[in-house]
């Protein structure tokens, strides 16, 4: 069988991105001063652009770039194009446009270099959904009951702690959503809903709780137990 072919070198990126930025009418060298690709456009002052070279988007050549910002009036960075990889990630093209960079993918195949998004100074749109999302959710959850980083575990959200207080008062047995209203104001909704499995309806417009209640009650009740202590 014949042996198989060796990955490619980062230097063929390189005459792709030459044509490219000649056509912009760029004086393009490469290896100046420890960039990989310095062009420059006459002028007074002169357009001075510095390309970095990689064959996949890496932390490193994020670094680079930013680096190089001080030095020119744009700075991109360059990519060989892939179908998953991170130069089709649109949390990467928004990184870029954050920080003003231009980000170019090269087809080596072809030759062909496609501008994934321009070096230019950038705002995302503001999500007002969102925002107000994360702000109900800040002010009405008590306390601070989940730790930053928690992956593996629920979290204990403001909805949750409402949830868990229409259990709690539902201990002693059934009860009406206006007899839960004290404990949170949208008590009809979680018991309608009932997201979580913890209630039962018994007949209509009466709930009591179910055994996933009841173990959740404990398991919740000894796991604020264990933090406190």
């Amino acid at each position: 069988m014949p042996d198989s072919l060796p990955p490619p070198l980062e230097t063929a990126l390189y005459r792709p991105l030459k044509r490219f930025l000649e056509t912009r009418g760029f004086e393009v060298k490469g290896e100046v001063c420890g960039c990989d690709i310095v062009a420059v456009r006459p002028g007074e002052p002169a357009m001075l652009v510095i390309t970095e070279m990689k064959l996949s988007f890496t932390l490193e050549l994020l670094l680079q770039a930013v680096d190089r910002m001080a030095w020119a009036d744009e700075v991109w960075l360059a990519v060989t194009a892939s179908r998953r990889g991170r130069d089709q990630d649109r949390r990467v093209h928004r990184l870029c446009r954050l920080l003003g960079l231009g980000l170019l993918a090269v087809t080596l195949s072809s030759g062909g270099v496609a501008v994934i998004c321009e070096p230019e100074p950038y705002r995302p749109r503001s999500n007002l959904k969102r925002r107000a999302r994360l702000l109900k959710e800040h002010g009405t959850r008590r306390g601070d009951p989940a730790t930053g980083g928690s992956t593996r575990q629920p979290i204990m959200t403001a909805y949750r702690q409402r949830a868990l207080d229409c259990a709690a008062a539902m201990r002693c047995g059934p009860q009406r959503p206006r007899d839960l209203r004290p404990f949170a104001s949208d008590a009809g909704a979680i018991l309608l809903r009932n997201v979580y499995g913890w209630f039962e309806r018994v007949q209509p417009g009466w709930y009591r709780l179910a055994a996933a209640g009841v173990a959740a009650l404990e398991s919740w009740t000894a796991a604020t137990a264990g933090e406190a202590g």
